[in-house]
């Protein structure tokens, strides 16, 4: 079987950013997957399980309620833990969603009351919600967005 592509990457090496993770194209229609990496892999701890499905639960809502919503394919966690995948329509590159990106961190920075879709009819796993540490987690991604001038990897 042929090697994925997210698996040739050096995660020794990889860095928190905000990246194209991928572009494909069928029929014409182009797709960027962007790679929202919160933490070093290998490197630094993992993004809790709860926090994580609370970033998911209002990341999806943000940006499927968002002006750009026809843009967006998905949006939900990476298996390892250390960030998230948003895909779109577009052949797009990172500067094309960062005010996106920020607006999407200010949106969970600043939400408060009930989560979003956080029931049993729902959701497979409703209970495990932490708003306090995916406020956390989405603070200190969004400082490095602002502070690291090479954060947006292209």
């Amino acid at each position: 079987m042929e090697k994925i592509e997210s698996f040739k990457v050096n995660h020794l090496s990889l860095e928190k950013g905000l990246y194209v993770s991928r572009r494909d194209s069928f029929n014409g229609c182009a797709v960027t997957t962007f790679d929202m990496r919160m933490t070093c892999p290998n490197r630094e701890p993992v993004i809790d399980m709860p926090a994580l499905h609370t970033i998911e639960h209002l990341a999806a809502t943000f940006l499927r309620n968002h002006s750009r919503k026809d843009e967006i394919i998905y949006f939900g966690p990476m298996g390892c833990r250390t960030g998230c995948y948003l895909v779109m329509f577009g052949e797009l590159q990172p500067d094309n969603i960062y005010d996106l990106v920020l607006e999407l961190c200010d949106f969970i920075m600043d939400f408060e009351g009930e989560i979003p879709g956080a029931s049993a009819e729902e959701c497979g796993n409703y209970l495990e919600q932490n708003l306090n540490m995916a406020k956390f987690y989405i603070r200190r991604y969004r400082e490095s967005l602002l502070n690291d001038k090479n954060f947006i990897y292209k």
